[in-house]
């Protein structure tokens, strides 16, 4: 079973405060990237693994979606997803996602937003995602870039110039990374950026299109700490479509 850090009510209440919680989808700044690799979700079936409150559950109905399945590991996740949901075609489950298995092509399109780095076995649950979707069906779904969290000690350090920068340390070594975010010990688990895309495409997936986040001028102008985005990339985004 992965671990539930969400239900941990430090680590709770610290992320219900960052901005991306506080204002939905508007306060990512990946959100404008992530929407320009999805597809036309009208009349489409969705998955939405790693719910959380729902936002993007939400945002898949308002652009037409006819039925929404937002799964979380979280109690806590899940009863504010259904507390701020009135729509009656958006249904939310709590589910392990290394225990998970959805019905044979049920979905045309699986969403996830920075989930997949929690679990463990991530060729099981490509595999199992691959079956759920419907011939033709999409999965975009972002985590952490391997960059950003291959690192022992994930954070920033100066340079001899007195630049911020991103350690990078035991990259090739795959497996568990513990990190303090809002608690301590937050497990997450490391791969390789061809690992990840290796495991989508033995899986029998063709990918549609790589990101690597960064933010732009405009989005540097309107809030400058995200300049710093720029030393490393944070997230990694992926479209990829069963073939």
């Amino acid at each position: 079973m992965a671990q539930n850090i969400y239900d941990n009510p430090d680590f709770f209440a610290g992320y219900s405060q960052l901005p991306r919680q506080v204002r939905g989808l508007d306060g990512a700044p990946e959100w404008s990237a992530i929407r320009a690799m999805l597809p036309d979700v009208a009349g489409r079936r969705v998955a939405d693994l790693g719910c959380g409150f729902g936002w993007a559950s939400r945002w898949f109905r308002e652009q037409g979606a006819a039925s929404v399945t937002g799964y979380d590991l979280s109690r806590n996740m899940i009863a504010r997803a259904r507390a701020d949901t009135s729509d009656p075609a958006i249904d939310y489950r709590i589910a392990d996602l290394d225990r998970l298995e959805l019905p044979e092509a049920a979905f045309d399109l699986v969403y996830s937003a920075l989930t997949f780095h929690y679990v463990a076995d991530f060729d099981r649950l490509m595999r199992m995602i691959h079956r759920a979707l419907a011939p033709g069906g999409d999965l975009v779904f972002t985590i952490e870039h391997p960059i950003f969290m291959a690192a022992a000690h994930p954070h920033w350090v100066l340079d001899e110039d007195g630049r911020k920068t991103w350690p990078v340390n035991g990259y090739s070594i795959e497996g568990e990374r513990r990190t303090d975010w809002f608690a301590r010990g937050v497990l997450k688990h490391h791969r390789t950026l061809a690992t990840t895309l290796n495991t989508l495409i033995g899986a029998g997936f063709a990918l549609r299109r790589v990101e690597e986040f960064a933010p732009t001028p405009q989005q540097i102008d309107a809030m400058p700490a995200l300049a710093e985005e720029l030393e490393r990339p944070m997230m990694l985004l992926i479209a990829a479509r069963r073939a």
